[in-house]
C-alpha cells in the first residue's frame, strides 16, 4: 500500500510560510512610494497605480493557479509563483542599485510597473494555499484552519510596512530591497523542503488508482476531492451563482484590505504629514490587526456560520468607512482604521468558510475566482483614491473612503442574500 507524508498541521504550517513570504509584495511600493514620487515626479494617480500594481498579477493569477491545485495538490503552483516573484524582486533590486536616485527618471515608470507585476506573483499564492489547506482538513475544521492560514499570512504586508521604513531610514532603498530579496529566497527554500500535498494527491502521484487513493485519503481524514481537470474546476464553479456573490463580497473586504495596506502609507504621510516611519507603523497597525482578526473570524465562522458572520463584520466595516471619510484628525482616523480592519479581517475569514461549503464540487476553481477577482480590488481601488485626491485636493484623502462605504453596503446586501438562500438544515448544522 502506498504511503503519504505529512500531517494536516504540517501542511498548514508550510502553506502559511509560503503565503507569508509571497504576500509581503502587497507592501512592495507602499512604504517606498514617496521615494519614487520625489525622484520621478509622479502624480497622485501614478502613485496609486504604482502601489497597486503588484496586486494586478497577485489577483488575476490566483484564478488559474488555484484551479491547478485541483490537479496537482498545490506544491508545484506554489513554487512557480514564488520563483517568478524572486525574479521580479531581483530585477527591482538591480534597477534601484544601478539607477536610484539620480538616473531614475519618469521614463522608467513602465519598467517599475512590469517589475511590480512580477513581484506580485507571490501574492497569488493565497488561493493556492487555500485549496491546499482545504484538502488537508475536514470540513468541520476548515474555518479555523483557513482563518489561521490567511490570518498569519496576511500579517506579512503589515510587518513589512513597519520594517521597510525603518530600513529606509538606516540603510537606504537599495539595501532595504536587497534584504527583502534575501528573505524571499530563504522563505521559498523553506517551503520547497517543507511543503506537502494532501494525502490524495500524494497517493495519485505514486500511481494509486483514484478510487483507492480516495479510500486511503478518507481514512486519513480527508473529506473533499477534486471532480475534474483544471478547466473543469473553473467552469463548474463559474456556473454556480454563489461563486460570483462571494467574489463581490471579497472584492470589498480582501481587495479593500490589500488596497488600504498599499495606500495608507501615502494617506498618513500626505494627509497628516507624519514621518515615513510613523506612516509605516500606522499602516502596520491596520494590516496586522486585520490579519489577526481573520484568525478569530475563522473560529467565529465555524460556530455561527459564514453568512451570519459576514453580515455582522461587514456592518462593522461600514461604520469604519463612514468614520474614515469624516476623519480630519489623527485620533479619529486611527479609530476608524481599527474599526475597518476588524470588519475586513473577520469578513475575509467568513468568505472562505463559505467557499468549500457553497461550492464543494470545485473548491480550487471557486477559490481561484473568489481569491483572484476578489483581490483585484487591491489593484482597482488605489488609483480611484488617487483620482479623488487629484480632483479634490487634500480633502480627497478623507472623502475617498466613501468608495469603500458604497462597496461595503452592497456586500452587506449580498451576504444577506446568501443567508436567505442557504438550506436551513445546513445553516442550523453549522450555526
Amino acid at each position: 500500500m502506498a504511503k503519504y507524508q505529512g500531517t494536516p498541521q504540517q501542511g498548514l504550517l508550510a502553506a502559511t510560510l509560503g503565503f507569508f513570504i509571497g504576500f509581503a509584495a502587497v507592501s512592495l511600493f507602499g512604504p517606498t512610494a514617496e521615494r519614487f514620487k520625489d525622484v520621478m515626479q509622479l502624480s497622485p494617480v501614478m502613485v496609486g497605480f504604482l502601489v497597486a500594481v503588484p496586486s494586478l498579477s497577485g489577483s488575476l493569477l490566483r484564478i488559474p493557479f488555484a484551479a491547478w491545485v485541483d490537479t496537482s495538490g498545490g506544491r508545484k503552483p506554489f513554487l512557480v509563483l514564488l520563483a517568478i516573484s524572486i525574479l521580479g524582486m531581483l530585477g527591482l533590486t538591480g534597477v534601484v542599485v544601478a539607477l536610484y536616485p539620480d538616473q531614475l527618471s519618469a521614463s522608467l515608470y513602465p519598467l517599475l510597473l512590469v517589475l511590480g507585476v512580477l513581484c506580485g506573483c507571490g501574492i497569488a499564492t493565497f488561493s493556492v494555499g487555500i485549496g491546499q489547506v482545504s484538502y488537508w482538513f475536514p470540513k468541520a475544521k476548515q474555518g479555523s484552519a483557513l482563518g489561521t492560514y490567511a490570518g498569519i499570512g496576511n500579517i506579512a504586508p503589515g510587518l513589512f510596512s513597519l520594517l521597510i521604513p525603518i530600513a529606509l531610514s538606516s540603510l537606504g532603498l537599495a539595501w532595504s530591497y536587497l534584504i527583502w530579496l534575501i528573505v524571499l529566497v530563504a522563505g521559498s527554500a523553506l517551503y520547497y523542503f517543507l511543503g506537502r500535498n494532501a494525502p490524495y494527491f500524494q497517493l495519485i502521484a505514486q500511481g494509486e488508482p483514484p478510487e483507492q487513493a480516495i479510500t486511503q485519503a478518507r481514512q486519513a481524514g480527508e473529506e473533499i476531492f477534486p471532480t475534474g481537470s483544471l478547466k473543469d474546476s473553473l467552469l463548474i464553479s463559474a456556473r454556480i451563482w454563489k461563486t460570483w456573490v462571494l467574489v463581490a463580497i471579497y472584492f470589498t473586504t480582501f481587495g479593500g484590505f490589500i488596497a488600504l495596506t498599499s495606500w495608507l502609507p501615502t494617506y498618513w504621510k500626505s494627509f497628516f504629514g507624519v514621518s515615513v516611519v510613523a506612516a509605516g507603523a500606522l499602516t502596520a497597525t491596520f494590516s496586522i490587526l486585520t490579519s489577526l482578526s481573520r484568525v478569530m473570524g475563522g473560529k467565529v465562522s465555524d460556530r455561527m456560520g459564514g453568512e451570519k458572520t459576514a453580515m455582522i463584520s461587514i456592518s462593522i466595516l461600514i461604520v469604519g468607512a463612514i468614520l474614515m471619510s469624516l476623519a480630519h484628525n489623527m485620533a479619529l482616523a486611527l479609530l476608524a482604521e481599527i474599526v475597518m480592519g476588524l470588519g475586513m479581517g473577520i469578513s475575509n475569514a467568513a468568505v472562505f468558510k463559505m467557499v468549500p461549503q457553497e461550492v464543494p464540487q470545485a473548491v480550487g476553481g471557486a477559490s481561484g475566482w473568489v481569491g483572484g477577482l476578489g483581490a483585484f480590488g487591491g489593484f482597482v481601488i488605489p488609483p480611484i483614491l488617487g483620482a479623488i485626491v487629484r480632483s479634490q485636493g487634500q480633502t480627497g484623502y478623507a472623502t475617498g473612503f466613501i468608495v469603500l462605504f458604497g462597496l461595503a453596503l452592497l456586500s452587506l446586501g449580498l451576504a444577506f442574500l446568501l443567508r436567505q438562500t442557504h438550506p436551513k438544515t445546513v445553516s442550523q448544522a453549522i450555526g
